[in-house]
């Protein structure tokens, strides 16, 4: 049985993979990873094939999670039938989505966000162009966030589990 997940940000280096591997960590904790297929993805071209920031990688690192063996990439159509739940992380790339994707698949595009009990329906801006805390707020947001997710997927009305990879 397997829901699938896709987190998504601009270029697939920052806050998409640390959300990619926060999830991943959750997810083994709750004993739950065979039951979730996680991959993340940007809404631009600009780091295909590209590890994750090295400020990415430090951050989550000191929260026991590594994802460098994480590759961006760009999203494709196929994503849109594919997942379950399209988890962007802020108004932009959740448009852009929206304007790309048929209208069948509008309902799985979310803000990640929107299952935080902190922080919902804000943006988790990008800390591209900052220093390491900005790359520590996104974490303390993605952690809370995840875990909603996970409260969604184990509460089985909002979800349809499928059988399968």
């Amino acid at each position: 049985m397997a829901v699938r997940v896709l987190f998504v940000c601009m270029g697939n280096i920052c806050r998409s993979p640390m959300a990619e591997g926060m999830f991943r960590k959750a997810l083994r904790e709750a004993g739950l990873e065979s039951r979730v297929e996680i991959d993340s993805a940007g809404t631009h071209a600009y780091h295909v094939g590209s590890p994750p920031d090295p400020r990415a990688q430090q951050a989550i690192r000191q929260r026991g999670e590594d994802i460098s063996d994480l590759r961006g990439r760009k999203v494709a159509d196929a994503d849109f039938e594919r997942f379950d739940y399209i988890l962007v992380m802020d108004r932009d790339n959740y448009e852009r989505l929206i304007e790309r994707a048929p209208a069948e698949h509008h309902g799985k595009i979310r803000r990640l966000l929107s299952f935080s009990r902190k922080w919902p329906n804000l943006d988790v801006v990008d800390p591209y162009y900052g220093g390491a805390q900005g790359f520590e707020e996104n974490l303390d947001m993605i952690e809370d966030a995840v875990q909603g997710l996970i409260r969604e997927i184990t509460g089985g009305n909002q979800v349809r589990m499928r059988s399968g990879s």
